[in-house]
């Protein structure tokens, strides 16, 4: 009998290693939530340029975040369950941070290429 039991519970951890790279129900998958994330980023940098004023990051934030979360087919209140769940998972929220930080670095080396091939025409001599 003591067998069977050391032999359930070690199919069942195999069976529970075997599964973590599906999210649960509820929890927006980790490709959308790396694209989600990075434009999350892309308009916190826009809003760190506005004067900081009285409400103005509500009064800018809130359009700009919900164009967002419209864009991903979400809302503010899925994003924040799914962020949590990955938080608990350091591995996979250091992967997901990590590619987040690829996408922007490469969305700003092809703003800086364009603004580079743009500078010499307009330069005035």
């Amino acid at each position: 009998m003591h067998k069977y039991i050391i032999l359930f519970f070690s199919v069942l951890l195999v069976l529970i290693a075997c599964d973590t790279d599906k999210t649960p129900a509820g929890i927006i998958a980790k490709p959308q939530m790396i694209r989600l994330l990075t434009d999350i980023h892309i308009v916190d940098g826009e809003l760190s340029n506005i004067p900081q004023d009285k409400d103005s990051l509500y009064k800018y934030g809130a359009s700009k975040y919900g164009v967002v979360f419209k864009k991903y087919h979400t809302n503010s209140s899925l994003f924040k369950k799914s962020f949590q769940y990955y938080t608990t998972q350091p591995e996979v929220i250091e992967d997901i941070y990590n590619q987040v930080s690829d996408n922007i670095k490469s969305k700003t080396d092809s703003l800086n290429k364009i603004g580079t091939k743009k500078s010499p025409k307009n330069a005035i001599p």
